[in-house]
């Protein structure tokens, strides 16, 4: 009796440690799968020794081409460069719309985006963001003889806004009411002067970038807006999903080009002496009703 109870035990005991072994073995296999997932973007750079990256080429300071020059710079485009240049990997710029630019990252056409791109809820559950490299907010172009009949947020309600379709800018300027007037890839002025003609009311922007626009453009009869400043934003490089690894290498690039200044002085090189790569002092209104 006891030899039996023995063997029954001996029988259920090894039975019970195959299957922690199994089960073991699954978590262990599942973990190396996803490791591997993450790692494979980054392996894939390696490999080929460059990254290909996308950009519109048309955003002025971040991503543009001088007048007379075939050569694209900005405060985003020198940025990557730095990156890739500490990474040891070459770098193909590719352009595209900012309607595109997401797009192109899902087809497998590109590796990453710089473009002065929002950090959004909505986007980090569809890709990876690196940490940020500029911190701004949310101004507004209006035309300058009347601010567009726009005191607040809420009379943008009917009004026509300029932009492109899938921007967090219109998202907050259909969110109060508004319509979009969508555009390609075009340059800084079309959208002023639809504006200041009165074919569009208003046009949601970064700061910094809009401040820049209209310094560029001075005989175009249209100002920033002397009371709205909302929507604190982030603005980081995007990568694909679980594209873990790479996003790894990049910020310990960009932390330590925070570190050793170089942010700081690319950004006075392209903001006007102003420091974008650190935290706005100014009181900015939060955008309520709106997941962003």
């Amino acid at each position: 009796m006891r030899k039996g109870l023995l063997f029954i035990l001996i029988v259920s005991f090894t039975v019970l440690l195959a299957a922690c072994g199994s089960s073991n073995n699954e978590e262990s296999d599942k973990q190396d799968n996803e490791e591997e997932a993450s790692a494979e973007k980054w392996n894939e750079i390696q490999e080929n020794g460059e990254i290909v990256v996308g950009t519109s080429g048309t955003l002025f300071p971040a991503s543009y081409y001088p007048e007379e020059s075939d050569e694209m710079t900005g405060y985003d485009v020198e940025i990557m460069k730095e990156v890739a240049k500490r990474l040891d990997l070459d770098l193909k710029f590719e352009e595209y719309g900012v309607d595109g630019l997401l797009s192109a990252i899902n087809s497998g056409r590109i590796d990453a985006v710089i473009n002065d791109m929002e950090v959004t809820e909505d986007r980090k559950e569809q890709f990876t963001f690196s940490e940020p490299y500029k911190y701004s907010y949310s101004t507004m172009i209006v035309r300058e003889s009347d601010l567009s009949g726009i005191e607040t947020l809420e009379d943008l309600e009917g009004k026509k806004h300029g932009g492109g379709a899938t921007t967090v800018f219109s998202e907050i300027a259909e969110h109060f009411g508004a319509t979009t007037k969508t555009y390609g890839n075009v340059t800084n002025d079309v959208y002023l002067l639809d504006v200041e003609n009165g074919r569009t009311d208003f046009i949601i922007n970064d700061y910094y970038l809009q401040s820049l626009a209209l310094k560029a453009l001075p005989d175009i009869e249209v100002q920033l807006h002397p009371d709205l400043q909302f929507h604190p934003t982030n603005s980081a490089i995007v990568m694909p999903k679980d594209a873990d690894k790479l996003k790894e290498e990049i910020d310990a690039t960009l932390q330590e080009m925070r570190e050793d200044g170089t942010l700081t002085e690319l950004s006075e090189e392209f903001f006007g002496g102003k420091d974008a790569s650190k935290k706005p002092e100014e009181d900015i209104r939060e955008i309520e009703g709106l997941e962003l």
